[in-house]
């Protein structure tokens, strides 16, 4: 769970769920260790096998889904690990009961009998788990708990076997509550509550927001910031996007977010850059919103600012410079053609061939290579072009029968959701986090709107990018 909010969170939550136990009920988590030891376990156990009991009303159902909810808070890493592996392998489903209700299908003689055998058959498939599980849907922030919950497990890794099964359980669960239909479109301004405000801060996750100033300023007049919410965590932002209302394309991100640069009129601009979306919710990793939150802020941006003419992306190309290393690393010599090697090594001999070696791979880590001018120079035509060849060209091979996909998980999102690939920007982003993974370029996808239908079938099927002439040019050797 999030060590940002979770004293806070944990405490309203305790606060919360201690005042749904009647009075001089007895709280389990007070005779718990933190490490879940063995005889520990065993009083977690009856306390789950009481949840699913289902004795009395719904008060009391409650009241034990809240205690176990404050057993699992009160536990160290260790001993939540141990509460989630007794949950995925004490109350999975029962392997030789769906054997036989399988088995009752299959030799089912007529219509009736075969209705009744696939009503039992889908019953006994749902996991005793996801009953328990459920219970916590009722509680106050019962649901969060969940999403904070499955960000635990996934921290544990995906190569356990054992909680892999309770984990698709809680992300079915989840992707069935948080669909998109019950997800609420809300604009973000300085007026919002600073509890929201934080976690904004907090959350960002592309450019780090360094103050209450750089805040202010990404809410300014010509600035919007929108995230989906969810009735059950209406605090907690899902997801949110940052959206810069200028004319004409942005091709460098620190000029974008230039506090003391002057403050545009929202009403003159044409385009609005897309300039960061960043995910809130770990736990909610795998469920997708992003591309329902592009083209709900777009429906809502054309409504305010009949101008606009154009809807873009400023991004970042996080697994450029991975790409590059590691082609460079197997001694790769059909990187460079022969006019850019040319140019580097002329580079080379002016500072006393102490480059010409290790050649562009020495180059980039050179500190500051960007302020010297002969070098950026030299550097800027080999990385234009293997910045759009990584783009347009580069695919990790199909999973699971699909197609094959970008290996930029940026560029699968947006080629996902209909956009080209419109322009490359060179040093785009000078910052530490920029230059050690992209090389400083960024690139704008362009979402035109009579486009993104055939563009996402088209990157869908095939894998194949939609390029602009410009991104084209750079690819021609």
């Amino acid at each position: 769970m999030s060590d940002y909010f979770a004293p806070t969170f944990l405490d309203r939550l305790s606060t919360l769920w201690r005042g749904l136990m009647p009075a001089r009920t007895e709280d389990i988590a007070d005779d718990l260790r933190p490490d879940l030891p063995v005889a520990d376990v065993e009083k977690v156990r009856a306390q789950m096998d009481a949840c699913l009991d289902g004795f009395g009303g719904d008060v009391s159902a409650r009241s034990r889904a809240a205690q176990l909810g404050q057993a699992y808070l009160s536990l160290d890493p260790t001993g939540k690990e141990r509460f989630l592996r007794l949950l995925a392998e004490a109350y999975n489903t029962d392997h030789d009961i769906v054997r036989s209700a399988a088995r009752t299908l299959l030799e089912a003689k007529d219509d009736a009998a075969r209705m009744r055998a696939e009503q039992a058959l889908r019953k006994v498939l749902v996991a005793p788990r996801v009953h328990l599980l459920t219970q916590f849907n009722a509680l106050p922030n019962g649901v969060k708990f969940l999403v904070d919950m499955r960000d635990d497990l996934l921290a544990m890794g995906s190569n356990d076997i054992v909680l892999q099964g309770l984990a698709q359980d809680l992300r079915t669960l989840l992707a069935n509550w948080f669909d998109v239909g019950f997800l609420e479109l809300r604009r973000i301004t300085w007026d919002s509550p600073a509890s929201v405000l934080e976690k904004i801060i907090a959350y960002e996750a592309v450019h780090a927001i360094r103050s209450w100033d750089d805040l202010k300023n990404r809410l300014d007049s010509d600035r919007r910031l929108y995230g989906f919410f969810h009735p059950k965590m209406p605090g907690e932002p899902l997801i949110f996007v940052q959206v810069a209302l200028v004319e004409g394309l942005s091709g460098n991100i620190q000029g974008l977010l230039d506090e003391g640069a002057p403050v545009g009129d929202p009403a003159q601009a044409d385009t609005a850059i897309f300039y960061s979306i960043s995910n809130a919710q770990r736990g909610l990793a795998g469920i997708s919103f992003g591309n329902f939150l592009i083209k709900r802020v777009v429906e809502t941006l054309s409504g305010e600012f009949p101008r606009l003419k154009t809807f873009a992306t400023l991004s970042p190309m996080p697994g450029f410079r991975k790409w590059l290393n590691e082609r460079l690393a197997t001694g790769a010599d059909d990187l460079l053609l022969p006019a850019e090697q040319k140019a580097l090594a002329a580079v080379a001999r002016v500072r006393g061939g102490e480059l010409s070696k290790g050649g562009l791979k020495d180059m980039l880590l050179q500190p500051n290579w960007h302020k010297d001018d002969d070098l950026a120079e030299a550097l800027k035509v080999p990385l234009m072009r293997l910045g759009a060849r990584y783009l347009a060209a580069e695919r990790l091979p199909p999973r699971n029968g699909g197609a094959v996909t970008a290996r930029d998980p940026v560029a699968h999102f947006h080629l996902t959701n209909g956009a080209r690939i419109d322009r490359l920007n060179w040093l785009a982003d000078t910052s530490e986090n920029g230059l050690r993974q992209s090389a400083g370029l960024m690139v704008n996808y362009l979402y035109k709107l009579n486009e993104i239908e055939r563009n996402h079938e088209t990157y869908s099927g095939q894998g194949k990018a939609m390029l602009s002439s410009g991104v084209k040019a750079l690819l021609k050797d």
